[in-house]
Parts: structure tokens; C-alpha cells; sequence
């Protein structure tokens, strides 16, 4: 353990670059890195109804800001466990339908517990969405839609991210997440 806290979006920033980059994970995070067109946002999400809000802020944000082509809401506080915040996201995507944003925003989602439905706890592919903290990636679908134009086979890109997971092995990738927290 470090002497002193990790800074949740810290922590983020070096996951985004090291690791979503780094592994290439996600083809398209280069470029907006280097773009410097990502936005990190702290939310505190202890109390649901505030959290949902600040989503709603950020789609306003993005909604008036065209050069951030993307939001990264970590959700450092209150959202500890996996079941809690699959409920808490299941409102979130419910809330941009209600709000009109469906086909313009969607919601990716990160958590240190991320569990594919059918997959074991401990497999690598799991990998793939664990951060350091809950998070919220709130994307424009237009930007997503003109990248996935321009790469090729972007239907591989799942299982090659599987393979990539697998072939690094769970107790490294455990242990790099461990280390971006501070733990």
C-alpha cells in the first residue's frame, strides 16, 4: 500500500494510457488521448439521484462541447459493489432513453469487479471492462460510428481483446489494476 491515496482520476488517466491503450483494448483511445478530448469526471455516487444527475450534466457537457468527444465518469464513492452498480447503470441507460439521448449517448461500463454474464470470476476476458474504480464511459455514438467505419473487422475486436486478456493472464492483470489503485 502507498503512503499516500490514489487519486481516483489519476488512477484513471494511467488506466485509460497503460492499459485501454497500452493493450489496445480499445483501437479508438489513442487517438483521443493524443487529442486530449477525453473528460474525467469524480463523481460521488452514495447518493444514486445525485450521480444520475451529474450524468445528465455530462451529456449537457458534451452537448455543448463538441471538441470533448467523450466523458469518463468515475464513480469513486458508493458503487463498491458489482450488484449495486449494475442496478445503478440499468437506471443510468434508462434515464438517457427518458432524457431523448438514446442514439446520440451510450453508456460503456468499468468496474474492478466487471463479470461477463456466463463468464468465471477469475477469468482474463473480464479484464477487459475492470478499472481501478466504477465508471461510467459516456460516448458519442456518432464518433463511435465514424471509427468503426474507418477500422477494419471491428466485429474481431472482442475476441482478440480475449485472446490479448488471456494471453497477459489474470494474476498480472489483477495485479496491474491492484497497482494503479495504490493497493
Amino acid at each position: 500500500m502507498t503512503d499516500s491515496p490514489v487519486s481516483p482520476l489519476d488512477a484513471t488517466r494511467a488506466w485509460v494510457e497503460t492499459f485501454v491503450v497500452g493493450h489496445e483494448v480499445c483501437p479508438f483511445a489513442g487517438r483521443e488521448v493524443a487529442r486530449d478530448s477525453i473528460r474525467y469526471v469524480d463523481v460521488d455516487a452514495t447518493d444514486p439521484a445525485t450521480a444520475l444527475m451529474r450524468l445528465m450534466e455530462e451529456c449537457w457537457h458534451l452537448d455543448d462541447h463538441p471538441e470533448t468527444e467523450t466523458t469518463l465518469l468515475v464513480l469513486s464513492e458508493g458503487l463498491a459493489d458489482f450488484d449495486d452498480y449494475l442496478d445503478l447503470l440499468g437506471l443510468a441507460e434508462a434515464l438517457l432513453v427518458e432524457q431523448g439521448y438514446e442514439g446520440g449517448y451510450q453508456l460503456a461500463s468499468f468496474h474492478p469487479d466487471y463479470q461477463f454474464d456466463g463468464e468465471a470470476e477469475d477469468a482474463p476476458r473480464n479484464f477487459t471492462n475492470r478499472s481501478p474504480w466504477p465508471m461510467w464511459h459516456l460516448l458519442r455514438e456518432a464518433g463511435l460510428e465514424r471509427a468503426l467505419a474507418h477500422y477494419p473487422d471491428p466485429e474481431a475486436i472482442p475476441e482478440r481483446n480475449r485472446e490479448r486478456m488471456q494471453a497477459l493472464g489474470r494474476e498480472r492483470l489483477a495485479a496491474s489494476l491492484a497497482a494503479l489503485r495504490g493497493e
